[in-house]
């Protein structure tokens, strides 16, 4: 999906063109992937624009900063603030958010400590980013054949540009055989996730999905299904999944912030279920969509508002 200009990009503390917004090609993330960010959804709800879990998603931002050393000035409620101020000032929403805290032009070679830390936020217009509209729209996946990052190579729990690489190579592999996602297993062949989603299964009633020690990316919105399936009181395990399981379960779906909740209809071309939308996907789907859309009331305080003097939709 092309990306679709707004007026400002917060950097540093302040808000420049987004045409400004430039490093140099000598810059240390241009070099060695020294980069830190954070995808954020805000959605236009009846009182206004507010978005998704702000804080929790400001959190991981730093953490993964923390993880891979890079050293800044900024707090969770900086991060925060600076989201609410670059949506407030651009008028789009609803939209997607993207934080990038990185390592910019200062000097060559593997050491980054020369360089200096730069730091982004940028918003623009975002839609369905698996499927073509219709939440309960389901895809078809397969298995990749890159496995996910194995213990002590690279920090799966760090949301970082680096550990994209293998994320391109499951994608773009799923894409040119026909597929719309691929999911990677780890390095024991037990399932770990999609190229940029959490991965969930149901069977005999049960949710099951990846523990984080099987190279999971923390995801907000696999948070946020945990705590939408404990109060729906469907039970939900956490372990480690053989790859057959996929084959055999009644129901299957992503999650994440780009792709919310999306029913996986086939994996190798086996079809899940009945190769649509299960109840279980569906009940959570609808608790989902109504506290995001604001037609429930936003019972987990998920939301952080965005002051604006007008409403401007996508």
């Amino acid at each position: 999906m092309p990306i679709s200009p707004a007026e400002k990009i917060w950097h540093n503390g302040k808000l420049i063109p987004w045409n400004d917004a430039k490093i140099h090609i000598m810059s240390h993330v241009v070099n060695y992937g020294s980069s830190v960010f954070e995808g954020v959804r805000c959605y236009l709800q009846p009182g206004g624009p507010a978005i998704f879990r702000a804080a929790e998603h400001a959190q991981r931002l730093l953490d993964s900063a923390k993880i891979y050393r890079i050293e800044h000035k900024y707090s969770r409620e900086d991060i925060v603030n600076a989201m609410v101020e670059v949506v407030g000032v651009n008028g789009i929403f609803p939209c997607y958010i993207r934080p990038l805290i990185f390592r910019g032009y200062g000097e060559v070679g593997v050491n980054p400590k020369g360089s200096p830390t730069e730091v982004y936020i940028a918003n623009y217009s975002w839609g369905k980013y698996l499927g073509h509209g219709n939440p309960e729209e389901g895809v078809d996946v397969c298995i990749s054949s890159w496995n996910r990052l194995a213990p002590n190579t690279m920090p799966a729990m760090a949301k970082a540009g680096a550990n994209y690489m293998n994320s391109q190579l499951i994608k773009m592999e799923a894409i040119a055989n026909g597929y719309v996602e691929g999911i990677g297993l780890d390095v024991n062949g037990y399932v770990s996730e999609g190229s940029g989603e959490n991965l969930f299964l149901v069977k005999n009633g049960t949710i099951i999905t990846a523990p984080l020690g099987c190279s999971v990316l923390p995801g907000i919105t696999r948070d946020s299904v945990l705590k939408l399936a404990k109060d729906l009181g469907i039970p939900l395990v956490e372990q480690m999944i053989p790859r057959e399981m996929l084959y055999i379960a009644d129901e299957v779906f992503f999650s994440g912030t780009a792709a919310e909740i999306t029913p996986i209809n086939s994996v190798d071309r086996i079809v899940v279920g009945k190769g649509n939308a299960g109840p279980i996907t569906r009940a959570l789907q609808k608790d989902f969509y109504d506290i995001v859309h604001g037609k429930v009331a936003d019972r987990y305080n998920w939301f952080t508002p965005v002051p604006v003097k007008q409403t401007v939709g996508v």
